[in-house]
């Protein structure tokens, strides 16, 4: 009888060693996905801290330099104001080529702010994107490794070797709130008008 029992005893735990042990390699690897999901998470919140300090700089400068040719918009609509109001002095009481092209070119001035701010919000969603997707990729490889290492044998593994159960990434208490945009953080400081 008692020999009997260690012969059990015997393929019990030789079922265990062996079973533990593939559970061994499949939670490293796991593991090691989790790991490298999360240093995509960081890395895009790195990306994000990088850029948009520079992308907000950028488009301030831009409306600053555009402030800059108001001055030059005036002129230009003067001008395209001269060009429109000028009497044809062509052939049948039309305008030139000369006055045609004058009245295009008073009427094309161009401003880039708008532009740079457009990239600015482009770049900013797309850097939101990308932490979003990095943090579901976070999330599913957590829920899979943490969903085998609770799975019987691979859960005798995890306990022998201190394989730990890894947290979620959730969201932060208040991240339901719509974030409050201030536009006069964007704008260039007015310095105080001279005193008389």
């Amino acid at each position: 009888m008692t020999r009997r029992r260690l012969s059990l005893l015997a393929l019990i735990v030789f079922v265990t060693a062996t079973a533990s042990g593939c559970g061994y390699n499949t939670l490293t690897t796991k593991h090691e996905n989790v790991k490298g999901k999360w240093a995509n998470v960081e890395t895009n919140l790195q990306r994000r801290a990088d850029l948009l300090n520079n992308l907000i700089e950028t488009a301030k400068l831009a409306g600053v330099q555009e402030q800059e040719v108001f001055g030059k918009i005036a002129e230009a609509r003067s001008k395209l104001l001269n060009a429109t109001q000028q009497a044809p002095q062509g052939e049948g009481g039309d305008k030139t080529p000369e006055q045609k092209q004058a009245v295009i070119d008073a009427s094309n001035p161009q401003l880039r702010s708008n532009e740079n701010f457009l990239k600015a919000q482009d770049e900013v969603v797309g850097t939101e994107n990308r932490i979003a997707i990095a943090r579901k990729d976070y999330n599913d490889a957590t829920q899979d490794y943490n969903t085998k290492r609770a799975t019987f044998p691979t859960v005798i593994s995890a306990k022998l070797f201190g394989f730990k159960e890894e947290p979620y990434f959730k969201a932060e208490e208040g991240a339901t709130q719509v974030p409050k945009i201030d536009s006069n953080t964007l704008r260039p400081s007015q310095s105080p008008a001279p005193t008389k």
